[in-house]
C-alpha cells in the first residue's frame, strides 16, 4: 500500500496505464486511465449516476462549464461533446489525472474546448453556466464543504450545478448543509445509493 489518494497532488503510484469504455446518452467512450487517479478502474457508479439522471447541457449551450474534480475525465469528456460550443474546464489537484483528461479530450476532439487547470490556476473572474461535480467526500467535510464554497459562488446567476453524492456517505446531509447555505436544491434522483442533487440560487 501507499500512501496515494486520488487527492493527492502528485501520485507516487506506478501509472499502469489501461482504458474505460462507457456509453452516456447513446455515445461510446473510451478513455485512458492509469492508477493514482480517481476510479482509475472503471466508470465509478456515483459519476454514472450522475450523468444517466442529470440534465446533460443542450447541443446550443455556450459560455463556461466546470467539472470540478474532473480525475481522468469521464464528465468533461461528456459535456464537452454534448456541448460542443461551450468551454470545459476540468479542475483537479492531481496533476496524473490533469494529464489524463488533456489526453482524453484530444481522443473525444474537444482539446480546443477543454482547459485542463489545478484550482488556483482557474480565471479568478470566470463564471460558469454549469458546475458539474462528483465531488472526493472521503477528503473529510470540513474539506468537502470549503470546496463547493470555493467553487459554487462562481455559478452565474442563472446557472445550474449538479452533484452526485452516496446516502451511505452522506449524501443527505450534503444536502441539506446546501440548503442551509442559502442554495437551492432539489434530488432530482435517487438510484444505487447515490443522489444527485440540483442546485441554484
Amino acid at each position: 500500500m501507499t500512501g496515494d489518494h486520488y487527492f493527492t497532488a502528485e501520485p507516487s503510484t506506478a501509472a499502469n496505464p489501461r482504458e474505460v469504455e462507457f456509453s452516456v446518452a447513446g455515445r461510446d467512450y473510451a478513455l485512458a486511465s492509469s492508477a493514482g487517479v480517481f476510479s482509475a478502474a472503471r466508470l465509478d457508479p456515483g459519476t454514472a449516476v450522475l450523468l444517466r439522471k442529470a440534465d446533460l447541457p443542450a447541443a446550443g449551450t455556450t459560455g463556461a462549464l466546470l467539472d470540478v474534480g474532473c480525475g481522468f475525465g469521464p464528465i468533461t469528456c461528456v459535456l464537452a461533446t454534448s456541448a460542443p460550443s461551450a468551454t470545459v474546464w476540468a479542475v483537479d489537484v492531481n496533476a496524473r489525472a490533469r494529464e489524463l483528461t488533456e489526453a482524453n479530450a484530444a481522443r473525444v476532439g474537444a482539446a480546443d474546448r477543454v482547459r485542463v487547470a489545478a484550482p488556483d490556476d482557474v480565471p479568478a473572474d470566470l463564471t460558469f453556466a454549469q458546475i458539474w461535480s462528483n465531488p472526493p467526500i472521503r477528503v473529510g467535510k470540513d474539506e468537502l464543504h470549503q470546496l463547493l464554497l470555493r467553487w459554487l459562488p462562481r455559478l452565474a446567476p442563472d446557472g445550474v450545478a449538479w452533484l452526485v453524492a452516496a446516502r451511505y456517505l452522506g449524501g443527505d446531509s450534503l444536502h441539506r448543509w446546501l440548503a442551509e447555505q442559502g442554495w437551492q436544491v432539489g434530488r432530482t434522483a435517487s438510484q444505487k445509493g447515490y443522489r444527485v442533487l440540483r442546485v441554484t440560487r
